[in-house]
């Protein structure tokens, strides 16, 4: 599953733009109208000489220090519209060509939120040819997985900036914080924070079954386990409880924690459990769930790719555990 790097420093969010865009080791993350803009085949661009005259021109909305990695900072960029004609503005100023919509001179200096002109975002111009512009689930498996876990990250901020710009209290625009990652409306005092929204992943066993789930947005045969978000006010063990009931119609318990996961769509901290099955028939909630049945552990259907989703190695490492009391079982009634 996609994890942030071993290694990885996360940026607590208040290193000077202009800095890290004078660097010619940044590696840059390019983003407009939350799609990852790269390099269609071939290795994938990552410093401003990689981007070439992609980046000249260009208005941004947000620019957010993610961290550093094998000794490289790492920059977010969101782009306003994608470029036409001007400079890619080094030093952190913003030059005459990008009046509108753009971002002024006196906020690059920190990543600002709320100092923006107003505008709209990506227009849908045309890449040059060999670049491409596509949603995050379109590059796992095309970017290396450092690489596309990063971007992860980058998304999730760039789109609280995008959703922070001004204040949900008074509508004032917010300014960001240099001491933390936080934007501050400068009239009511209402603080904001890069949101992540809680959920629960469980996998049911019974006996030497799984269940498991098609959901309604999967390709036709995948199925994985269990999901849904905490209502306000939930514990994770009271919202496992009630998705399963909504979904499926079951009671379970002896909850264990797995591992978790950070997942970006849009900002979700998935939890993953597994729990055993107590009483019920499988009744499944057609809103949400295609199909859901048992399944032995050596006839498992088609699940989430191993390199994105916490699903599958849940499902895998219960299916190994599974087999294994199994063969435990078997050789002490011999």
């Amino acid at each position: 599953m996609l994890q942030l790097p071993h290694g990885f420093q996360i940026s607590a969010g208040n290193t000077a733009v202009a800095a890290l865009l004078a660097r010619p080791d940044t590696h840059i993350l390019l983003f407009a109208d939350q799609k990852l803009i790269q390099r269609s085949e071939g290795p994938p661009a990552l410093t401003r000489h990689d981007y070439g005259t992609l980046l000249d021109g260009a208005a941004w909305h947000a620019c957010e220090p993610l961290g550093t990695w094998q000794g490289n900072p790492w920059l977010a960029i969101g782009l306003d519209a994608l470029p036409s004609t001007g400079a890619f503005p080094a030093s952190g100023t913003t030059s005459s060509s990008h009046a509108t919509p753009g971002i002024s001179a006196s906020a690059i200096g920190t990543p600002a939120v709320g100092t923006l002109t107003s505008g709209t975002h990506a227009t849908g111009a045309p890449l040059p040819p060999g670049w491409e512009a596509a949603g995050l689930r379109s590059w796992f498996g095309r970017l290396p997985d450092g690489m596309a876990a990063i971007a992860m990250q980058a998304s999730q901020l760039l789109e609280w900036q995008r959703t922070h710009r001004w204040c949900g209290a008074c509508g004032v625009p917010t300014q960001r914080l240099t001491h933390e990652r936080a934007v501050q409306c400068p009239r009511c005092g209402l603080r904001s924070y890069p949101r992540i929204s809680p959920a629960m992943m469980v996998l049911i066993t019974r006996g030497r079954q799984l269940l498991l789930a098609s959901n309604v947005s999967f390709p036709e045969g995948r199925y994985s386990a269990l999901a849904g978000f905490l209502e306000a006010g939930e514990s994770v063990e009271a919202a496992l409880h009630r998705e399963v009931a909504e979904e499926v119609g079951l009671q379970v318990h002896d909850l264990r924690y797995f591992g978790s996961q950070s997942w970006p769509f849009p900002h979700a901290l998935m939890l993953a459990f597994t729990a055993e099955w107590l009483a019920g028939d499988i009744s499944v909630d057609p809103a949400e769930l295609r199909d859901a049945r048992w399944f032995e552990p050596d006839a498992l259907p088609d699940l989430p790719p191993a390199n994105v989703s916490i699903s599958q190695a849940l499902v895998e490492a219960t299916a190994r555990r599974l087999v294994k009391a199994t063969h435990r079982h078997r050789c002490a009634g011999e």
